[in-house]
């Protein structure tokens, strides 16, 4: 109606449209082939769940559950939350799926929308995309170095050269209470704010975190949890290096990496992309060896990531990469008139069920605006069938790259077509 308001996007929510959510998917594609090459399994999960989950989960004393969750009751008095993060769903899944009763590890990935009540910014979305595996079951160092070389291959397939992998290991709950009582006590010298007194009663490892030019200056001498490890966790970590080592994984040890979720312990790392500025987090993950039996199951051990595939685009435009074609199209058909449409509507189905892109210049539209559409739609052939053509039993097929066309017999259109897109994408050096 005429003065209606017009409708836009809620804020802070990263939106594609064509032909940029092209390039949206290829990373995503890219992100999530690794872990099913690697005999990961796919669980869909519900993109709200019970409140409790999260908060049990993720830690009521992180920044996620204090101030940045979607949380609302329902039409049954319950408390329920977008998933802020992907984890803790999928432990509850393996719970009430009993996928823990059976083979060991259960290896999962899932890929989906995630919410957070953040204040807006570059590569920082309210609702966001992310890829991510989790590893249950086992405490091998393998493992550990298994999913993070998936993480590293799902990147490094993007063709993306310039981020770095900081490693890292936050302990265990053997250590990591003798640990937390050393940082505490040094935190109690410092000359602190009130608030951050308070995160450092409740959670010392965030106060590493703080990104005050004057608090980073008293933290210099700060007890790091790496110089504080059990022999055992020493030894984990040892061989986790072991393992990405032979792997041919880069990273850089980060002895003051902080996570934002409390569930990490053991292996912890982060990929960061200085191309992004302040928001450089591109993917990251560790071990949570304590959250399934906190969350009412088993006290099994597992690993796991979130890789953000908004943040993975961004970071392919930073080094002008482009992740995908961005056409619609391998071909596109211009009839003209009634019965070359009738003709070419079914070379279309044809061909598309040969697995070929075809598009077809819909409303009776003239040449000269249908190749237009054809230039639009990034197609390699044009297709063009007219009167003259079909008492020809022809149809004239153009190159839109090199201009090069030529008459094809209608009765061989389909086969010659889908023989010379499969042909044009065959890379060069391998057989056809």
């Amino acid at each position: 109606m005429p003065g209606s308001p017009t409708f836009q996007a809620p804020k802070g929510v990263a939106e594609y449209v064509p032909p940029d959510s092209n390039a949206w998917l290829a990373v995503r594609e890219a992100l999530c082939a690794p872990a099913r090459r690697a005999g990961y399994g796919y669980v869909e999960l519900p993109v709200f769940e019970d409140t409790g989950l999260f908060v049990r989960g993720v830690g009521e004393s992180t920044d996620v559950v204090s101030k940045e969750m979607y949380t609302f009751e329902d039409r049954g008095g319950r408390s329920i939350t977008l998933r802020p993060e992907g984890t803790a769903g999928v432990m509850r899944a393996v719970i009430e799926h009993g996928l823990d009763r059976g083979q060991l590890p259960v290896k999962l990935w899932y890929a989906g929308q995630f919410f957070r009540a953040e204040r807006p910014q570059a590569g920082r979305y309210r609702q966001f995309s992310q890829v991510g595996v989790e590893a249950i079951g086992t405490d091998d160092p393998a493992l550990d170095a298994e999913v993070v070389a998936i993480a590293d291959e799902g990147f490094r397939s993007l063709g993306l050269t310039g981020y770095r992998l900081e490693l890292t290991s936050l302990g265990c709950a053997q250590c990591r209470p003798a640990y937390r009582e050393r940082l505490q006590a040094f935190l109690a010298g410092l000359d602190l704010d009130e608030a951050t007194r308070a995160r450092a009663a409740l959670n010392p490892l965030r106060v590493l975190d703080d990104k005050r030019e004057g608090v980073r200056r008293q933290l210099a001498d700060a007890p790091l949890m790496l110089d504080n490890l059990c022999a055992e966790d020493a030894a984990h970590f040892s061989e986790v290096r072991v393992h990405l080592d032979a792997l041919g994984v880069a990273y850089d040890i980060n002895p003051r990496m902080v996570r934002g979720l409390d569930y990490y312990t053991r292996t912890t790392f982060e990929f960061v992309h200085p191309g992004l500025g302040a928001q450089s987090g591109i993917g990251g993950g560790g071990r949570y060896d304590g959250l399934m039996e906190s969350l009412g199951g088993q006290a099994l051990s597992g690993i796991g990531f979130g890789l953000g595939v908004d943040r993975a685009l961004l970071a392919c435009r930073v080094e002008g990469l482009a992740p995908a074609d961005e056409s619609r199209c391998d071909v596109y058909l211009v009839p003209l008139g009634p019965a070359a449409k009738a003709r070419l509507v079914t070379v279309a189905g044809a061909l598309r069920g040969r697995g070929v892109r075809v598009d077809l210049a819909y409303g009776d539209r003239g040449m000269k605006g249908a190749m237009k559409g054809a230039d639009r739609s990034g197609a390699a052939y044009a297709v063009v069938l007219g009167e003259r053509d079909l008492k020809a039993g022809t149809a004239q097929v153009k190159d839109l790259r090199s201009g090069e066309q030529r008459a094809v017999a209608l009765d061989d259109l389909t086969d010659h077509l889908t023989r010379t897109v499969a042909a044009a994408h065959v890379p060069q050096g391998e057989p056809q």
